[in-house]
């Protein structure tokens, strides 16, 4: 152990004389502790929020969208074919999205019905957890194992949100009216177009607006009851790597040629993603002036420390420490304020960060309060993921703050001359 380093770990032991400089150290290690800490578990939440968002936007939404500009697609089937040669490309299954109305009784409420394959639509989208029911009950084939009613059984399936489902006041199994807006004309005028449907199943996506305005029905069932024939809106697509899916529609797009467009997941969310992304920014930037103000009272403590020690270092140097060496003594007492701070933050924020799911359902227990009520947010929870990167930016950047505060005291302390500081001794 150099003395350098010795003296510096003496100089943080108070004694009675002392106290208020000890008090100010402690403050700055708290005030560092606190920043660094608030950076990584904000940071964490933030990332967290940003891959739950993005696993649900890529969980009820496909990779890549196909569709054409003339209006519904012909030939789906030919066309997925195609597709699913290019490289990058995992699945494709068409689709139906169209605007509709679910009568259940009295209760009325606007939906966006999404018809899909039973066959291949779970291999490219995922409707996240099913409560109740499932995707195999959509088709009369798969129910025949349930002992349902004969006037029943044979309906159309349609699989619901759960909030949709408990504002309709719908269970498992009961049925309800589809209601087109699109009408059929008969010698009265415009009628609309009215079906009645089973439900087969309730999911939870974890998105409140989804589980609120989505409704499943098979791709068959949804164009008899829509007058399509055999037309599809599109074809939905699944790729491989995510952040290559770019690439992956351009190529899909040179293939195919006019009249097919395609739009992948970062266009479609471009503005939710690029808000998140500023937001993160911002937030780091807020958080590290709480680094800041505590690299203050480092700057604080090591000027009140020199006052305290100018007559320790007039003897230092005139026993021949020299001005570097009484540099090393201040910058290594900031450091290591600096250092205890910051491992303090870095531990207690990982702590907080890993266990921040108990920690708010313990909060929400303890108060009575929802901290993110599913109406409101994207979310229902508060998701936390600690990206290790941020974690080092924030230490190193905390350690480089604590160095740079002890370069102006610890120059101060190095430039005092030996016989002024003991003249009067």
């Amino acid at each position: 152990m150099s003395y350098e380093f010795f003296i510096s770990l003496r100089y943080l032991r108070a004694k009675r004389k002392q106290v208020f400089v000890s008090i100010i150290t402690f403050i700055s290690i708290t005030g560092i502790f606190l920043g660094v800490a608030a950076l990584i578990i904000v940071l964490a939440v933030m990332n967290g929020f940003e891959t739950d968002l993005r696993e649900k936007i890529l969980g009820i939404n496909a990779h890549i969208v196909l569709m054409q500009y003339t209006g519904m697609m012909k030939d789906h089937a030919r066309v997925k074919e195609a597709v699913e040669k290019i490289d990058g490309v995992v699945a494709s299954t068409p689709f139906i999205y169209s605007q509709a109305m679910l009568k259940s009784g009295d209760n009325v409420h606007g939906i966006v019905l999404r018809g899909l394959s039973p066959a291949d639509a779970a291999k490219v989208i995922n409707l996240g957890k099913t409560t109740e029911g499932g995707l195999e009950l959509l088709t009369p084939g798969g129910r025949k194992a349930l002992k349902l009613g004969t006037n029943v059984i044979d309906l159309p399936g349609i699989i619901v949100g759960k909030e949709l489902a408990k504002n309709l006041g719908i269970f498992l199994y009961d049925t309800l009216y589809v209601v087109s807006p699109m009408g059929i004309s008969t010698p009265v005028g415009m009628v609309p177009r009215m079906k009645k449907f089973l439900v087969v199943g309730i999911f939870e996506s974890g998105f409140y607006e989804y589980d609120l305005s989505l409704a499943y029905a098979s791709l068959r069932d949804t164009q008899e009851f829509l007058n399509l024939g055999d037309l599809v809106t599109g074809i939905e697509i699944k790729v491989s790597d995510i952040y290559k899916a770019n690439e992956v529609a351009a190529a899909i797009e040179k293939k195919l040629g006019f009249p097919f467009w395609v739009r992948d997941w970062m266009k479609m969310n471009k503005n939710l993603f690029a808000a998140l992304k500023m937001e993160r920014r911002v937030m780091f930037i807020i958080l590290s002036l709480i680094v800041l103000v505590a690299a203050f009272n480092i700057i604080t403590t090591l000027i009140m420390v020199v006052m305290e020690k100018s007559k320790d270092i007039a003897i230092l140097k005139s026993m021949g420490a020299t001005s570097k060496s009484i540099m090393k003594i201040f910058i290594y007492q900031g450091l290591i304020i600096g250092g205890i701070g910051t491992l303090l933050g870095t531990l207690g924020g990982l702590l907080v960060a890993f266990n921040l799911g108990d920690i708010s359902r313990f909060v929400e227990n303890l108060f009575g309060f929802k901290i993110l009520p599913g109406d409101v947010y994207y979310l229902s929870e508060l998701p936390s993921k600690v990206n290790y990167g941020d974690v080092v930016i924030i230490v190193v950047g905390s350690l480089l703050i604590s160095f740079l505060a002890t370069i102006y005291p610890s120059r101060s302390a190095s430039r005092i001359d030996p016989a002024e500081a003991i003249r009067y001794e």
